[in-house]
């Protein structure tokens, strides 16, 4: 392939590599068929240094570049195995966002597992996969030659998520023993560089359900180590985080990711998924009963409000009150291209005002992992 900048024609008519000033950030695309790889570049094109080539031609990523965009059907094993053969050269790319037409679970955990940052499922979306790329401080920083890549610890959590939706939609064995050390992982993270941290890393780089369980995970363990829990406590914490909304894997994407409100029925199946996570790991003899409790009852609330049981008061356990109120605080502060971040305060507030459901003195502590941690 020759160089980013040598070739004056805007797109060639396999995608090809556009002009652009050397301070542009530099994007690598690749598809499997050249209509989508012109596709992208033209959508690219405009605001970046933008490079392609088909995932069946022979790899020549001729440079580090700050992201790479992927468009094709993870369906088909050929262009799986190409995009596995350029795994090296890919994994120096700060993000790697793959662009998936046909969605499901299954499609999103095999992105995650080559190596994925960021998902977009459905249609090619200009404003969305720009809004990926477009990040102030990642730009600033690709500009200035620093290719740092996500933590370790965001992509050994993304890729043990992926695997156990994909564990629980095809039918396959559950790595119990990843998923705890992804989130050992994440809990020493934490311990190191703080909560802050962690949630500005996983917003840039993941979103929807994924994104969710990853914020929910550090939320956790940053509340766990302000409490002061032992170590047998705070394992059990991050083990019932990561796997606690596993039953999502039943659930259609296009339900998960609704922009809208869901209406009844859609509502009713998402209730669903506490007891499709429980029914799914109580055959795993790895999964203590402490985690199995959180995974079913971590939407019940103290006056029985909750689903699916309608615990209430002393029947809910100390790990689930910890896991409730880090589920609550994720979801309203996680990042989503049809609504804005809450900021963090907000969110505190609105744990705050749900007088009767949470546990007050919980919440009161829950104050300076909300704030300031």
């Amino acid at each position: 392939m020759q160089s980013p900048r040598a070739i004056q024609s805007p797109v060639d008519r396999d995608g090809g590599i556009r002009e652009r000033n050397a301070a542009r950030p530099f994007i690598h695309v690749l598809a499997d068929t050249s209509d989508k790889l012109s596709g992208i570049c033209s959508i690219l094109g405009e605001n970046f240094t933008v490079a392609g080539e088909r995932l069946d031609s022979e790899a020549k990523i001729s440079q580090a570049p700050f992201a790479v965009v992927i468009r094709a059907d993870l369906r088909d094993v050929d262009n799986i195995a190409a995009i596995k053969k350029r795994a090296a050269r890919l994994a120096k790319a700060r993000k790697r966002i793959f662009l998936l037409e046909h969605t499901s679970h299954v499609g999103v955990s095999q992105a995650y597992a080559l190596g994925a940052t960021q998902v977009l499922p459905g249609a090619v979306n200009r404003i969305k996969l720009l809004a990926a790329l477009t990040d102030p401080a990642d730009t600033a920083s690709a500009s200035s030659g620093d290719r740092a890549r996500p933590d370790n610890a965001v992509e050994a959590a993304a890729t043990a998520i992926a695997s156990m939706f994909t564990a629980v939609t095809l039918g396959q064995p559950l790595d119990v023993d990843g998923t705890r050390e992804a989130g050992r992982q994440i809990a020493d993270r934490i311990t190191q560089h703080g909560l802050s941290e962690w949630l500005t890393t996983v917003r840039r780089h993941h979103e929807g359900t994924y994104q969710h369980c990853l914020l929910v995970t550090g939320v956790a363990v940053n509340f766990g180590l302000s409490l002061g829990v032992g170590r047998t406590d705070l394992e059990r914490l991050y083990t019932a985080a990561m796997f606690h909304d596993i039953g999502k894997a039943r659930i259609p994407l296009a339900i998960l990711d609704k922009p809208g409100r869901l209406d009844p029925e859609e509502r009713a199946m998402i209730e669903t998924h506490p007891v499709a996570g429980h029914d799914f790991l109580k055959g795993h003899d790895r999964i203590s009963p402490e985690v199995l409790d959180a995974v079913r009852h971590h939407h019940e609330y103290l006056d029985g409000s909750g689903y699916p049981d309608a615990l209430c008061g002393e029947s809910i356990n100390d790990i689930v009150r910890i896991l409730t109120i880090s589920d609550i605080f994720a979801a309203l502060i996680e990042h989503r291209h049809y609504k804005p971040t809450m900021p963090r305060a907000e969110a505190y507030n609105i744990l705050c005002g749900m007088n009767g459901k949470l546990e007050k003195a919980l919440v009161a502590s829950f104050k300076q992992v909300a704030l300031t941690r």
